[in-house]
């Protein structure tokens, strides 16, 4: 799957660490957040740079893409909770353990999420992950990924970026998908979307005066090279929910 590979390779490049990780989509055509986003974890190598994002879905573990982590050493690992500024404010906080889901592999589609085990719990307020996302439902992306659309383009930005889309129907991602896993979602006007350097972050929905995550950063929707061309898909956090939960529990 080309879409993924080319995610992976720059995301290993954002880290600057030799081993795999992946950077997918930044938010193009977005602007800056509005609002704290509590939940919001940047995922960092431990310099300070930034690779990827994450939710804090519970007080002592993150959820984020597969290819961001895995057989990545928690040790090499630094997380920025609960700040908009990825340079500053909320808190530090390390990994003592990270778990890929067993299906995750570069090269198809599904699985590509997982979670980070924090060393001791964050003093942010968590997001719960939502119950449903059907075609047509309005969501809100996050990320701190290139806000141009052509790789290695421009500096990526320090404070973080949000989009307003809405999930499609599957057809309209034409990269390899797995539609009981995946969700496609939108480029409003075909020049807005996810990038590189927004993997593992978030797709919301607003649930009354909460939000609720439903997916995952993962990858372009095309084979191409460009962002925010066509949708980009998420790993839904909604039908990897029942594995969250077990994994969260065997601790």
């Amino acid at each position: 799957m080309r879409a993924r590979m080319v995610a992976v390779l720059f995301a290993a490049l954002l880290a600057g660490a030799a081993s795999p990780a992946v950077a997918a989509p930044a938010i193009v055509g977005g602007a800056a957040a509005d609002q704290p986003y509590p939940f919001i974890v940047s995922l960092q190598n431990n310099t300070g740079r930034p690779f990827c994002g994450g939710s804090l879905i519970a007080p002592d573990w993150v959820v984020t893409a597969a290819h961001c982590v895995k057989d990545k050493n928690p040790s090499a690992l630094t997380l920025r909770a609960g700040s908009n500024d990825h340079t500053q404010g909320g808190e530090i906080v390390t990994a003592a353990k990270i778990v890929a889901n067993p299906d995750y592999e570069s090269n198809k589609a599904g699985g590509d999420i997982a979670l980070v085990k924090l060393a001791a719990p964050a003093a942010a307020a968590p997001i719960p992950v939502g119950t449903a996302a059907a075609v047509g439902t309005k969501t809100r992306l996050l990320g701190w990924g290139q806000t141009c659309a052509n790789q290695a383009c421009g500096e990526d930005p320090v404070v973080l970026q949000q989009l307003d889309t809405s999930i499609v129907a599957p057809s309209r991602c034409v990269a390899d998908f797995d539609q009981a896993h995946e969700l496609c979602t939108d480029n409003p006007g075909g020049t807005a979307g996810s990038c590189y350097g927004d993997s593992g972050g978030p797709e919301l929905v607003r649930a009354g005066d909460r939000w609720q995550v439903l997916g995952v950063t993962s990858r372009p929707g095309d084979d191409g090279n460009t962002c925010a061309k066509s949708p980009s898909i998420y790993t839904s956090a909604v039908a990897y929910s029942g594995w969250l939960t077990d994994t969260m529990k065997a601790g």
